[in-house]
This record gives structure tokens, C-alpha cells and sequence, in this order.
């Protein structure tokens, strides 16, 4: 019987000049490429993904503080799953290995359940379809609460872009975002909004310009959509080459990330690609009453459904 790889099971897409390989553990996005060219920062199948890179993220993204919350009167504690810092990273899925409930040559439906736990007593059932066409990647992800109480929800995924050869300096971004969420330098804790002109040569990605040596790992809200409802996000590089990634409503934040790492150039993964994740609520979403802005936490009912979804397209 052949071995599964490391990141799970390998459900290879492909559409025109477009491939995708989707890793069955955290329904992760573990490549894609157009033309040969690579969108996003891939992970070899035999290995244990670094990080979060590329992992659909549930029941929600980012983090909680502290790994504490209240809900409906009750307080939790989540499992610090972010030790250095302190609190529950990207929600309790991430690790679980998906079963595909349906394929063909450009598309896969995987499904996975968050059993009932400490910290997070509900049942919710979770399908994630990823579909490529010459196009783009569109993903959703369809959350199902099959518990007799309302359940705390949030998602979003975890890709790094890439624009061509080189780091994050080299390329440009666009990001038509308006305010930022301001944390605590060490740990990152909210703490509140802010214009992004409070630090505009740090945040302000209205007008696309070069990301240089900015340093952001930072929500955004207030985004400005096109006439279809749309917001897109890209980073090009010298050669007009690169990536966008668009979403809808469901979606009213995102991160970005510019993949600093604490040991900086000595380590490969430095800068190597821009995480842009769109988000169905914000950072510390489960401890909503705490902050005096909406936080887009959803509150699903007793066998309620919520589907959001975004696309990764190639420029150029």
C-alpha cells in the first residue's frame, strides 16, 4: 500500500496552462502555477507544510488572545497553539486530514468536521471546493453548525503570493484598503483602527507602489469594491508579471503578511511571497464585545450554513 505524503493526500488540478495541487491536510494549496510560473510559494508534497502556508483556516483565522474567549456567557480556553506569543492561531482544522467528497480533472471537494472540544464545544461539518480554470482558482469554503447551540464562526485562507523572481522588496503592491488594525509590536494583539495614512509609508497601498523593506503582518478593512462587489488585491513584479487575489462581501477584512522571519535573510522563507488572506471577521473575532468597531464575527444557528470564497488569478 503506498505511502501518504507528509502533507496528505494529492489532488492534482489542471486547466489550460494552469496547475494546481491541493493537499488533502488542512485542504491546503500546496502549488500553483500558470504557465510554468509560480502564483503562490510551494511546499514539496513529502514534507510537513511550513507553517500555515497555503492551509484553509477554521473555525476561525487568525488569532484569539490569549486563547480566551466569551460566548453566550460562557468563557472558553482554547489550546495556545501560537506559544511564542501566546494565543490560538488560525482556528482547528489546519492539521486535519480532508476527504475528497468529489473530484474531477479541474476540481475537488474536501470535507472535514470540527468535533466537539475543549474551547470550542460545537460541531460544525466544513466543505472547501477548489475549482481552476485558465482563469483563476476559486475557492469556497461552506461551514454547517450540527450543533443544538449557536456556534462562533470565521475563515479565510493562507496564501503567499508570488510575483516573479526575488522577494517581497522587489515587488509592487496594491492593496485598496482604507484602515488598518493597529497591535501590539510583540504580540500582536489588536488595538485598535486606524487610518492607513498613520503610517502611510508602512500601510498605504491605495495608489500601487513598491513594497521596498515595509515590514506589515496586519489587518485591513474599510475595502474599496468594484462595481461587481469585488475587491483585489495584487503584487506585480519588474517584468508586469504576478498575482491577484479577489473576494467578495463575505470577506470585509484581510491580512497581509510580508513573511519576516525572526532570523531574518538566514532563513530561505524570508520574504519569499506576500500572505494576503481575506477573512470573514477580524483578528480576536471571537472576543467581539471587546472592541468598539464590527468585527464581522458570524454566529451560526443550530443548522445554519455560511459560504464565503475568493479567487487567485495570474497577471500577466
Amino acid at each position: 500500500m503506498a505511502r501518504t505524503p507528509l502533507s496528505g493526500t494529492q489532488h492534482l488540478l489542471r486547466a489550460g496552462d494552469a496547475e494546481a495541487v491541493i493537499a488533502g491536510v488542512g485542504a491546503s494549496l500546496r502549488t500553483y502555477t500558470h504557465r510554468g510560473r509560480d502564483l503562490v510559494v510551494p511546499f514539496d508534497a513529502d514534507e510537513v507544510r511550513p507553517g500555515y502556508r497555503g492551509a484553509t483556516l477554521a473555525p476561525w483565522p487568525n488569532r484569539v488572545v490569549d486563547g480566551v474567549y466569551v460566548f453566550d456567557g460562557v468563557e472558553h480556553d482554547l489550546a495556545l497553539t501560537e506559544p511564542k506569543r501566546g494565543h490560538a492561531l488560525h482556528g482547528l482544522l489546519p492539521w486535519t486530514e480532508y476527504a475528497a467528497i468529489d473530484k474531477g480533472p479541474s476540481h475537488v471537494t474536501l470535507s472535514a468536521v470540527v468535533e466537539p472540544q475543549t474551547g470550542y464545544p460545537w460541531r460544525v461539518a466544513v466543505e472547501t471546493t477548489y475549482a481552476l480554470t485558465a482563469e483563476g482558482l476559486h475557492q469556497t469554503v461552506t461551514a454547517r453548525n450540527e450543533s443544538e447551540t449557536a456556534a462562533p464562526w470565521g475563515t479565510g485562507p493562507h496564501p503567499y503570493l508570488r510575483a516573479g523572481a526575488g522577494h517581497v522588496d522587489d515587488w509592487t503592491l496594491h492593496l485598496p484598503a482604507a484602515t488598518v488594525l493597529e497591535v501590539t509590536p510583540d504580540r500582536l494583539a489588536p488595538t485598535g483602527l486606524a487610518s492607513v495614512e498613520v503610517d502611510a509609508a508602512r500601510f498605504d497601498y491605495r495608489a500601487a507602489r513598491p513594497i521596498g523593506s515595509a515590514e506589515i503582518d496586519h489587518a485591513y478593512t474599510d475595502l474599496a469594491r468594484d462595481a461587481g462587489g469585488l475587491v483585489t488585491v495584487t503584487v506585480t513584479g519588474a517584468a508586469g508579471l504576478g498575482a491577484a487575489i479577489s473576494w467578495d462581501a463575505t470577506c470585509a477584512w484581510v491580512q497581509v503578511h510580508t513573511a519576516d522571519r525572526p532570523d531574518g535573510a538566514a532563513s530561505p522563507a524570508h520574504r519569499i511571497g506576500l500572505a494576503v488572506e481575506p477573512m470573514t471577521c477580524a483578528p480576536d473575532a471571537f472576543n467581539d464585545a471587546r472592541y468598539p468597531f464590527d468585527t464581522g464575527l458570524l454566529v451560526l444557528e443550530p443548522g445554519a450554513a455560511h459560504t464565503a470564497g475568493w479567487t487567485i488569478s495570474p497577471i500577466g
